[in-house]
């Protein structure tokens, strides 16, 4: 199966069996997005929907955060990872929000990366799930199933040259929904550790069946 052939076949099933579907994170605006995707680095989403309604709750935008101290945040993200970074990124980045934008979250990625904490996967994010802009994060999930699908060559070994194949091979309209559909898959088939091949609808095409496959 060539690889032109392997998307073929993973967007055609995903089309079909799945159809649009975005972020498991909850959020009330385009500010509560980016705080929550912000936290969510290296931590469940489920985590991070326990803690912000709290959060939120204190800190519903850009204005309050901004006049919170880190250690006051620090009180509500305490149970993700990294929270000291975490709660000292929310508040600086609050401040420049309003500093700089008016309060609001901007639409543009080279301003998005600006903002402290914000690296190129959260502003994509930001870009996609928000302002519905043709962008595909590429964390850790999406990263690990696009080489196991052979999506990406080998070749293809850092996040942004993942993100630069899967965005030549996927349908501009289809990005946004490409990046929840692979991520989606990762998190609860194609997991890192015990991945669930027994009930994975891409096992027949799988690359692991291939000779000298380190799968």
């Amino acid at each position: 199966m060539t690889r032109k052939e392997r998307y073929t076949y993973v967007l055609d099933y995903f089309r079909k069996h799945t159809g649009h579907v975005s972020t498991e994170l909850m959020f009330g605006s385009a500010f509560q997005l980016l705080c929550a995707t912000l936290l969510s680095a290296q931590c469940t989403d489920k985590r991070i929907n326990a803690i912000t309604p709290e959060l939120f709750r204190h800190y519903p935008d850009a204005k309050t955060m901004a006049k919170a101290t880190a250690e006051e945040v620090f009180g509500y993200v305490k149970s993700v990872s990294y929270p000291n970074a975490k709660a000292k990124h929310l508040v600086e980045m609050s401040k420049m929000l309003v500093e700089q934008f008016g309060g609001e979250v901007p639409s543009d990625p080279i301003a998005l990366t600006m903002l402290p904490g914000v690296g190129r996967k959260t502003a994509n994010v930001i870009q996609a799930v928000w302002f519905g802009k043709p962008t595909l994060a590429v964390d850790t999930h999406v990263y690990r199933v696009s080489h196991r699908l052979g999506l990406v060559p080998s070749t293809a070994d850092t996040p942004r040259k993942v993100e630069d194949y899967l965005m030549k091979n996927i349908p501009t309209e289809e990005v946004s929904d490409a990046h929840h559909w692979i991520l989606l898959h990762g998190r609860y088939v194609c997991k890192s550790a015990k991945p669930d091949c027994e009930h994975c609808p891409f096992d027949a095409i799988c690359p692991k069946l291939m000779k000298n496959s380190k799968l």
